[in-house]
């Protein structure tokens, strides 16, 4: 264990055996390994000044449509068609949550959705060239991979035409959400109507060569093995690997302009995973039978997933789920973001979970540790 804690410090890439051994350290020192991970992977960004910064974004995530006919077990947002409160936005609505987006200095949204089987490629079109025509400096972060194969079935298209189509009409990056764990047994269990491994990788590999930036996400703490959470991050690395092999993603992703990134016009070879994002499944009203965990289990996955994924230099803390004050420990075990205010969240809040956060309380928990609070876009460029 000697020789694997000094290589881990070292950062060195460590397999998912040596992983597993990882994991079963003391929460403390996994998270002091990680925040070293930490210091290494931000040492040269912004400038040199990576580990003076932690990163926040002002974005509002936007869901167009509560409709959904994959009924994943873990999910209490989604809605038959015939339900009372069944909806889809409408042009007018999404005006509204925009403009107060830009208001409260905002430079995204975070739009997803359910499955709705009846919306056709020409309503998500439009609703995308209305966004980048009535607000062209709002980045639309939109549509899991999940959400692409689902209209890839519905529009009976190949998934390059609907994501270059897409990307034409506005879409500037792509979100991880519905990676859950990117394990079939698993998914297969919880969500079997939805995206598989394979097919949530490759949507990914095909918005890389296009030209979008994605994130990573992860949701555990269901029925999934520790191993299978490692293997979820092997696949997430070795995707990313196989993107810097290709030369999509060169040494300095962020030397770009924010001009060039929140216009979607960031070319192929300055595109991949951005960052990476986990949270613990949330369980009140879903149908998903299964023990959850809690923030001690959160912050261990987080560290060791900052340890594992080599080749993502951002790490998100997931405030959202765990509450403030475990978001601002989350950014001693491997997070160097802090994540969004996220002016309106639907889908975790209809689970059980409703934590609140503007600027002021984010730069106050960043401060506390003696960081520099600076706000920044999807692809990690500073705002302001």
């Amino acid at each position: 264990m000697d020789d694997l804690l000094q290589k881990t410090w070292n950062g060195e890439r460590v397999s998912e055996a040596e992983a597993l051994q990882l994991y079963s350290l003391p929460l403390e020192t996994l998270g002091a390994l990680a925040h070293r991970r930490r210091e290494l992977a931000k040492a040269k960004a912004f400038d040199g000044r990576g580990n003076d910064i932690i990163t926040f974004s002002i974005d509002r995530n936007i869901n167009y449509t509560n409709v959904c006919n994959v009924y994943c077990k873990f999910c209490a947002f989604w809605r038959s068609e015939k339900a009372a409160d069944a909806y889809v936005i409408t042009h007018d609505e999404i005006d509204q949550k925009i403009e107060e987006t830009l208001a409260l200095g905002g430079t995204q949204i975070l739009m997803q959705g359910g499955h709705h089987p009846k919306l056709d490629k020409q309503w998500y079109l439009d609703l995308l060239s209305h966004i980048r025509e009535t607000f062209p400096s709002i980045n639309v972060h939109g549509f899991s991979p999940s959400e692409f194969i689902h209209f890839r079935e519905v529009f009976d298209e190949p998934l390059e035409d609907i994501i270059r189509d897409f990307h034409e009409a506005g879409l500037g990056s792509i979100p991880g959400g519905g990676g859950e764990i990117l394990v079939d047994r698993v998914r297969q269990k919880i969500s079997p109507l939805k995206a598989m491994s394979d097919e949530w990788l490759e949507v990914m590999a095909i918005a890389h060569r296009q030209g979008l930036a994605t994130t990573a996400t992860m949701m555990f703490g269901h029925v999934e093995t520790v191993e299978e959470r490692i293997e979820h991050l092997e696949r997430v690395r070795r995707q990313q690997e196989e993107s810097r092999a290709a030369g999509i993603l060169p040494a300095d992703s962020e030397a770009h302009s924010g001009h060039e990134r929140s216009a979607g016009k960031m070319p192929a070879a300055h595109c991949a995973f951005t960052a990476f994002i986990a949270w613990t499944f949330q369980s009140e009203n879903t149908k998903l039978k299964a023990p959850t965990v809690g923030a001690h289990e959160y912050l261990r996955m987080q560290a060791l997933s900052r340890i594992y994924l080599d080749n993502i230099d951002n790490i998100q803390s997931s405030w959202v789920t765990q509450g403030r004050e475990i978001g601002q420990i989350a950014l001693r075990h491997g997070a160097n973001d802090l994540g969004s205010i996220m002016i309106e969240e639907n889908v975790v809040s209809k689970a059980g979970t409703i934590y609140c956060m503007d600027v002021a309380d984010m730069q106050r928990l960043i401060k506390d540790l003696s960081y520099e609070p600076r706000q920044r876009d999807n692809w990690y460029g500073l705002v302001g």
